[in-house]
């Protein structure tokens, strides 16, 4: 099942998009951490695996060889898919033996594309092509748009049912994490929610503690100057 983008932003920030005909495809399958890196685990997805690969990043680990110890580790590697990308923006991925046709995985400079169970390799060229060519959209945007582009060039083989988008970009909590857990058509409603973060939500969390600013914006008012400030440079021409 699935296919998903693991990708880092010019900007240091991390994010994954991902889609399933498999129910809440978003709670087992995309993981990140600031500073240190992203991944998905999909195909017999074995959750297991993030943590030591995030750890093994932080280390500053050569993905490739962590890949490799982890696939080392698991008696079920050939029923699994995983992709990675670090802080460096070194990726490694592994599509394992007995995944499900079609199969396969793209490594680019910044990002990873990978899938199993899809209607063709078209899937993931159409994904890894959309995204690199729209580097001028915002980050959250240039990955919804990507894998819009691989549903369209026919996505699962088995249809739709859920989608989600991880997005780490500095704090020990994800700047965005919206998953539809099942839908008609999952994507569309993942970009419905993506712009409804946009009202208030993403403004909102930039007021919250971080490492910049561990007490955050505690007053109110200055809250919803940001979120005006915020909604007032979105209209800007």
């Amino acid at each position: 099942m699935t296919w998903s983008i693991v990708a880092r932003d010019p900007s240091g920030a991390f994010g994954v998009a991902i889609a399933s005909r498999f129910f809440a495809v978003g709670a087992l399958c995309p993981h990140g951490r600031s500073g240190v890196g992203a991944l998905a685990t999909q195909a017999l997805v074995n959750p297991l695996l993030a943590a030591p690969a995030l750890l093994g990043m932080a280390q500053q680990r050569d993905p490739a060889e962590l890949l490799l110890a982890l696939m080392a580790t698991d008696a079920g590697s050939a029923q699994r898919q995983f992709h990675m990308l670090d802080a460096l923006g070194r990726g490694a991925a592994h599509t394992g033996a007995e995944c499900v046709d079609w199969c396969g995985h793209t490594l680019r400079d910044g990002y990873s594309v990978a899938g199993n169970m899809l209607a063709g390799p078209q899937v993931i060229q159409a994904t890894a092509d959309c995204y690199a060519e729209h580097a001028a959209l915002p980050f959250a945007q240039r990955l919804i748009a990507a894998m819009t582009a691989g549903e369209a060039a026919g996505g699962d083989k088995r249809g739709k049912q859920a989608a989600a988008l991880l997005i780490y970009s500095g704090q020990d909590y994800p700047a965005l994490d919206i998953r539809v857990d099942d839908h008609a058509e999952p994507l569309a409603e993942l970009q419905r929610l993506y712009q409804v973060s946009l009202e208030r939500f993403q403004p909102f969390v930039s007021c919250l503690p971080s490492r910049e600013r561990p007490a955050g914006i505690t007053e109110r008012r200055l809250i919803d100057a940001e979120i005006a400030r915020f909604q007032a440079a979105r209209e800007a021409p």
